[in-house]
């Protein structure tokens, strides 16, 4: 549960450090690759990829040592990481609700912490990693059919969409049972894995470019736990201890509702004035697992 965490504390903080840097950097000329490569030259946005990589490996061991379930509201928490480094590094204003949420959240996580169980033993069924590539592929799908000018519902599909491209990510890190070049290669879980996380990131992209932040980012939270999970459990052994599968459910629950209430920190916060704190009308997208 302590590489959960330390996933979702990486994963926040590289994100108010990213906005950092990439608002810097938009105050020069130039079109998108001018503005990559500004941004790449400042040591927030460097710092904040090297916290993503880390971030990812500490995904990758929550996932071989506890529940999905687990490392799926743990992960939903990272919206909750950024708003309080929102709040310290960009001064940005956070209400009484929003508050409570980031409370709501830790409390969800310590539920959590308390009842789950370890990682389940069961591999699936032999089909499992077909089903997962299967769905991968299906997720890639919605960015031609959804990627249109704005419309009702279109954030809210993609951020799902993008949400259960990371839940492939989750389950296919347990899926994959030799890092032995001959049998890796061969495994498809691993592309599940590639191509369920760049599409995830892609439906994501797209979706907060021209939809509600709030609206996407609550369906991505939504998308990549509720899913995951329930694949864990039915068909990967997840369970929780003994007599406590209540508090399992009651943490999970709890946690992602904090999560969502959270939802607006999906995209970075404008810097406000030093002098003068102030609330950030559309705010930082959890960084997306490679």
């Amino acid at each position: 549960m302590m590489c959960a965490l330390g996933a979702a504390v990486c994963f926040g903080t590289a994100t108010v450090l990213q906005a950092v840097a990439a608002r810097a950097a938009s105050d020069g000329g130039g079109g998108d690759a001018a503005l990559l490569l500004r941004a790449v030259r400042q040591w927030r946005y460097l710092a904040g990829l090297g916290l993503d990589g880390l971030g990812f490996l500490f995904q990758i061991a929550a996932l071989r040592s506890v529940p999905i379930y687990a490392v799926g509201a743990a992960l939903a928490s990272s919206l909750a990481v950024t708003a309080v480094v929102a709040a310290r590094l960009l001064r940005v204003r956070l209400s009484r609700t929003e508050w409570a949420a980031v409370g709501v959240v830790c409390a969800g996580l310590a539920m959590l912490g308390l009842a789950a169980g370890t990682e389940g033993e069961e591999s699936g069924p032999p089909a499992l990693p077909w089903v997962m590539l299967g769905a991968a592929g299906g997720v890639l799908l919605l960015w031609p059919a959804w990627n249109r000018p704005a419309g009702r519902g279109r954030a809210l599909v993609l951020g799902l969409g993008a949400g259960f491209g990371f839940g492939v990510v989750e389950v296919a890190v347990r899926l994959i049972d030799s890092l032995a070049p001959s049998e890796l290669l061969t495994d498809p879980a691993l592309y599940a894995l590639v191509l369920g996380g760049g599409a995830a990131f892609l439906l994501l992209t797209s979706a907060l470019q021209r939809g509600s932040v709030t609206t996407a980012t609550a369906g991505m939270v939504i998308g990549e736990t509720i899913g995951p999970a329930l694949v864990g459990v039915l068909w990967l052994g997840d369970r929780t201890r003994e007599g406590f599968a209540w508090l399992a459910v009651l943490g999970f629950a709890v946690a992602v509702a904090g999560a969502l209430a959270l939802a607006r920190f999906g995209e970075a916060p404008q810097p406000a004035d030093a002098s003068k704190p102030q609330r950030a009308p559309e705010p930082p997208v959890r960084p997306s697992p490679p």
